[in-house]
């Protein structure tokens, strides 16, 4: 089993070995100073904001600085000529010293293939006597959206290709040419596809709610989006707010807890009911956490998932009747920093990656992502449509506002895909045996809609 962060290198440790890289070998003290100025003022500023400003600044933000980053195949990968996985792994060392981009999403390896088999499962559920619009949020370099378009434009009805409507939603300049380039490939295609260049969690830039059908689309999303982190001493202290201040130094970084006073934050811990443990057990099972937690203290970091719980809200808001397929990393290996939910933050230099023990080293130099715990991503979505926030009326018989279904990324492509598309000479599939570790999320409106 090989576990895949979008098929880069730094996860390939057949093809390539990685030393471990100081931090102040990537950036001398004036860069970080500089970055951290940028990022952290005179005032402490929440993680999230941190987190956001070190992936996502104009100037100095990782997906700023890095606008090929993402990578776009000349050409899509004839899996039936290779002998196997050994001969997958050989090609994929070559496209990369080829191209060095930082990585290739899994809907760039397998195009055309990855993206027909999301054009099937929405061509399967869409009631398709209304105008199709799909929404994608991040589109990277453009292939899902081609790829579905090019779906449709073969295997609908051509009503249903004529009327469609394609918006690519995306925060990055760069990334929204390139996306306009590659559909424009297929000149049909640019009358039913517009970019629109914003950041998806603004709600002013979404105008007023749609209330027709549509699609929403986020293959590898959450795990770049912000998260922020909260912090308790031990097992029994109250849950504090972390932020981020400068030390009198001015160049390094540190942390600052506060008690919970966020309302992003306390949304985020009501949804995953962190205190609800707590409350219920009895008085002398506390009192005897308690004696335990002087004794034996044990520090707790929890992160957050704050942006995906705004971006939904914002979605649920402007697009009530929404389906949604998202589709990330459950599990991410060998991750450095501490807390239940702890991203990666990777860095990659000269053709090698490493890996860095607290997120407070990015500088924009590093990307950070996230697991996705996919039953929370299943609650946010129920909170957001409103549907939870009902059930806590003991008195509220009203039924779920989604239907939900969470699949392995093998499943997913057996049920709606073309497995036989990307197996290799003797038998090895790269899309069905590699990715372990992600899976999708698809929800549906359900009649209880009011």
């Amino acid at each position: 089993m090989m576990l895949c962060r979008a098929l880069r290198p730094k996860n390939l440790p057949l093809l390539f070995h990685k030393p471990k890289v100081n931090p102040c070998e990537l950036w001398g003290a004036p860069f970080g100073s500089l970055f951290s100025t940028h990022i952290v003022g005179d005032k402490p500023i929440l993680v999230r904001d941190f987190i956001h400003s070190a992936l996502y600044d104009p100037k100095h933000g990782y997906f700023s600085q890095r606008s090929k980053s993402v990578g776009v195949l000349p050409r899509a990968i004839k899996f039936n000529q290779l002998e196997g996985r050994k001969g997958y792994m050989k090609y994929l060392d070559k496209i990369y010293k080829e191209s060095e981009v930082s990585w290739f999403t899994p809907v760039e390896i397998f195009k055309p293939w990855y993206a027909h088999g999301i054009a099937e499962a929405i061509m399967r559920t869409a009631n398709l006597s209304v105008p199709l619009k799909i929404y994608e949020i991040g589109g990277g370099s453009g292939t899902c959206a081609k790829g579905i378009m090019d779906y449709i434009m073969l295997n609908a009805p051509p009503r249903v290709y004529n009327n469609m409507t394609y918006i690519s939603v995306e925060v990055s300049p760069s990334l929204a040419e390139i996306q306009r380039e590659t559909v424009g490939e297929v000149r049909s295609h640019l009358s039913k596809f517009r970019v629109e260049c914003r950041d998806a969690t603004d709600r002013s830039g979404w105008g007023d709610a749609e209330q027709q059908p549509c699609w929403v689309i986020m293959l590898e999303v959450l795990d770049n989006l912000p998260h922020d982190l909260i912090y308790s001493e031990n097992q029994v202290s109250p849950w504090m707010e972390v932020w981020v201040e400068k030390q009198q130094d001015r160049e390094t970084l540190s942390e600052l807890y506060k008690p919970l006073q966020d309302s992003l934050i306390k949304r985020c811990v009501e949804i995953i009911d962190l205190d609800k443990k707590h409350d219920s057990q009895s008085s002398a099972i506390l009192k005897a956490k308690s004696v335990w937690s002087k004794v034996f203290p044990k520090p707790q970091r929890c992160w957050l998932p704050t942006g995906c719980l705004k971006l939904l809200e914002v979605l649920h808001e402007v697009l009530p009747k929404m389906s949604l397929i998202a589709s990330d990393f459950s599990y991410l290996p060998d991750v450095r920093i501490l807390g239940e939910r702890a991203p990666l933050v990777s860095t990659k230099k000269d053709g090698s990656s490493s890996d860095y023990s607290s997120y407070l080293d990015a500088r924009g130099d590093a990307d950070i992502f996230f697991p996705t715990e996919f039953w929370l991503l299943e609650r946010i979505d129920h909170y957001c449509s409103g549907w939870l926030k009902l059930q806590k009326n003991l008195s509220s018989k009203e039924g779920k506002k989604r239907r939900t279904i969470t699949l392995d990324t093998s499943s997913f492509m057996d049920e709606f895909g073309l497995p036989s598309k990307t197996r290799t000479k003797d038998g090895y599939n790269p899309l069905l045996d590699d990715f372990k570790n992600t899976k999708f999320y698809l929800s549906v409106p359900t009649h209880n809609t009011v």
